[in-house]
């Protein structure tokens, strides 16, 4: 291909390419430190797979109770994941206490389970206020598509309607959840599981309005066997499959109710054998799911109690892709590391949500979790690419084990390590340094102060913020 020229669109102390929850998180958090900085985004709208993908709730960032999971239990929310001490603070809960504020989430409680159930328009709103308010510039319709200098991140290229663009920065900052600006500085990446290489499946998700819950309530608490938190309808599931109705290569469903009455959250769409990094995958992808939406919408009117009077009123943008690239950075967290509850001197970022892997091949789901009342750490070293200086990464695309990935995947901890990257990159903007050179004892006492939550090892960080960067 020819050389293109491109325009200039920008310079900033710090860049930070994808606009989701770790996105916004970096940015607001960069603004925070005293950054110059600007955000790009693919779509039209902010709030990634939260508002494209219509990922809600936003799911448990607390502790986990000691007691086992009770059975029968009619919540449309998971109640086994949460109810101990939240774990993740800052620019998150800043964003959730402006989501309430426009009426636009639920505040985690035992109602909900712990999550945060929320509405995808409001979200997107209350982030372009979120950004105007912290002095952030944003550009919106622009993807990634490269670098301009092989190893370095400092020049970004974009695709729009009006030719390719180009963003330069001291520090960038990924976001894409894919890993798109590290892979094309030349970091090394994993993709799947060690034994074959395969992701996690796809899913489409959707909204469902006209629900009356009355009925289905009444339905679960005749068939406590039936449901368990937010799972179930095992027997009417097989009873429209025998009859033809239902073909999904999952054997529940699960859905959650949303911050609107008589509406719920669908996650039940499956794509298995599809990377999100390959485009004839994503089309096919789409189309599969699609099918399976129409489904399973017929399956809820036809079978499920409560559904009756139900309709789709949303489906998510683009399909939902929960695993491609793992960037390798300094240290990769493992699934043992989430297990264990393993803490660590450089922690940025603490999670709880369990080791969560839908089955790659088809039917099933492991789910393991993290210590009652306890959390892991996730180390700053995971945030550094190997061999690019002037990046970090956030959210799902950090550096892990396929097993650890599907824990730290979900927003909260992807908003976390996004608050995290932000700091990070302006203090190293502001020194003249790349983002590994930048002392953690600095990071750790500038998220203290954007009132982050780092753990017992927070306790230890005294004094006064200082701004100081320490190589």
């Amino acid at each position: 291909m020819p050389p293109r020229s491109a325009l200039q669109a920008a310079e900033a102390d710090v860049l930070v390419v994808g606009g989701g929850p770790a996105g916004i998180g970096a940015a607001l958090a960069a603004a925070d430190a005293g950054a110059d900085v600007v955000l790009v985004e693919r779509y039209g709208f902010l709030g990634g797979n939260a508002t494209a993908a219509l990922v809600m709730p936003w799911m448990s960032f607390h502790t986990r109770r000691p007691q086992p999971p009770r059975m029968g239990d009619v919540s449309l929310f998971p109640t086994d994941h949460g109810e101990g001490e939240p774990v993740v603070a800052g620019k998150h809960i800043e964003v959730i206490d402006r989501l309430v504020q426009a009426d636009g989430a639920l505040l985690p409680s035992p109602e909900t389970g712990y999550t945060v159930p929320f509405d995808p328009e409001v979200f997107k709103q209350v982030a372009l206020d979120l950004l105007d308010g912290a002095g952030v510039r944003y550009l919106l319709h622009a993807f990634a598509s490269g670098v301009r200098t092989p190893g370095r991140a400092g020049e970004v290229v974009f695709e729009t309607k009006s030719g390719p663009v180009v963003v330069t920065a001291r520090v960038t900052v990924d976001c894409t959840g894919d890993g798109d600006v590290a892979a094309a500085a030349g970091a090394p990446f994993e993709l799947g599981r060690g034994s074959d290489g395969l992701v996690q499946p796809m899913t489409l998700m959707f909204r469902v309005v006209g629900f009356d819950q009355g009925p289905f309530e009444r339905y679960v608490t005749d068939h406590p066997d039936q449901w368990r938190s937010v799972h179930g309808l095992w027997d009417l599931v097989e009873e429209a499959t025998a009859a033809g109705d239902l073909d999904l290569p999952r054997e529940d469903v699960l859905f959650f109710n949303s911050a609107h009455p008589g509406e719920v959250a669908v996650n039940s769409t499956r794509v298995t054998q599809v990377f999100g990094t390959d485009v004839f995958d994503l089309t096919r992808a789409e189309a599969v799911s699609h099918r399976q939406l129409s489904q399973i919408a017929a399956f809820l009117r036809d079978y499920v109690p409560g559904f009756a009077d139900s309709y789709v009123a949303q489906s998510g943008v683009q399909v939902g892709v929960r695993e491609t690239r793992r960037i390798l950075g300094d240290y990769v967290l493992t699934g043992e590391d989430i297990l264990s509850a393993r803490k660590f001197d450089d922690v940025i970022a603490r999670g709880t949500y369990p080791v969560d892997i839908h089955n790659p091949n088809g039917r099933g789901t492991v789910l393991r979790s993290v210590p009652p009342g306890d959390a892991y750490d996730v180390p700053l070293r995971c945030l550094l690419p190997r061999e690019v200086d002037d990046l970090l990464t956030a959210g799902r695309c950090i550096s892990g084990t396929h097993e650890a990935h599907s824990s730290y995947r979900v927003t909260p901890t992807a908003m976390a390590t996004g608050q995290a990257a932000g700091v990070c990159a302006a203090l190293a903007a502001a020194a003249g340094l790349a983002p590994r050179q930048v002392g953690i004892a600095a990071v750790q006492a500038e998220l203290i102060r954007q009132g982050a939550d780092l753990g017992p090892h927070g306790d230890d960080v005294v004094g006064a913020p200082d701004r100081r960067v320490v190589p």
